[in-house]
């Protein structure tokens, strides 16, 4: 299942943030915190070369603690400010104005002893599509400054947000990068809503979603479903076994195999299988 999306308002994006990145001191990049990695655009880093740093490892109420533990470490050694966030609940997001600061502080006392006043702090804040961007600028501002959804590809437009008198934002939408080199990317970026929901077969979705818990978290679905297979058991029968314990029956006592992968991915996306990680520390 090769899954590609970089729709036309992706690359008028990546060229904003390429005009407007001068205008910035920091980069604040939001990543999922069940996939640190995948979910990791591999541009930013060119893109933000110059810049001060600041990873957001957000929906982390959804992530394996341990996991997350982990990736936290990996990222603060190759040199970032890291946060454990939760959009929704507001945690962690206190912590992101005192961080931008410090990294500022330098910067602020020299211009301080040449005569100026004032010294804002400017921040880009940047994430794939559905990583909870928007919401946690609402929580951060504390009204609703960002569209929100539950699908990618909600934020269309970059803006600029006043957080505090000293504080600026500017928001940019949800970008992926051309191509996944990668299949195991996509794949996962798909699992946790980023790549656009109407461009993808969610029963072939949800069974490769099968393989990856049964050999991650090899629980998950017995515990969530009650049922009960052989070690490697073919994922499509393991749909079926989720379908059969729902009651997903259509007439004629077929399963209704669609509406069961919806059920499986969407539970997924929202824990009731567990604080799942599918990205693994280097």
């Amino acid at each position: 299942m090769n899954i590609q999306w970089y729709p036309g308002h992706m690359t008028k994006t990546r060229r904003m943030m390429e005009e407007n990145i001068s205008l910035v001191d920091i980069v604040i990049e939001l990543l999922d915190a069940r996939l640190p990695l995948s979910s990791k655009n591999p541009e930013i880093d060119n893109l933000a070369r110059n810049k001060k740093r600041i990873i957001i490892l957000n929906k982390s109420d959804l992530a394996d603690e341990k996991r997350t533990a982990e990736w936290e470490k990996y990222f603060k050694e190759q040199g970032f400010e890291v946060i454990q966030a939760d959009s929704v609940s507001g945690k962690g997001i206190k912590e992101i104005a005192p961080i931008a600061r410090s990294l500022m502080a330098e910067k602020i006392e020299r211009l301080k002893k040449r005569g100026r006043i004032f010294v804002p702090t400017r921040a880009m804040i940047v994430g794939i599509p559905n990583v909870g961007k928007s919401t946690l600028i609402n929580k951060f501002v504390g009204r609703n400054m960002a569209k929100t959804g539950d699908k990618a590809g909600v934020t269309r437009g970059k803006q600029w947000i006043r957080v505090k008198k000293d504080f600026e934002l500017l928001d940019t939408p949800g970008i992926l990068w051309p191509k996944f080199d990668d299949e195991s990317v996509g794949l996962k970026l798909a699992f946790t809503g980023a790549v656009n929901d109407d461009i993808l077969d969610s029963t072939e979705l949800a069974c490769r979603l099968i393989e990856y818990l049964d050999r991650l978290y090899p629980q998950a679905i017995k515990d969530r479903y009650g049922t009960e297979y052989e070690e490697g058991a073919p994922s499509h029968e393991v749909l079926r076994l989720i379908g059969e314990k729902r009651g997903f029956i259509k007439k004629g006592g077929e399963i209704d195999y669609k509406r069961t992968a919806d059920i499986l991915i969407d539970e997924f996306r929202g824990a009731k299988l567990g604080r799942i990680t599918l990205d693994r520390c280097l």
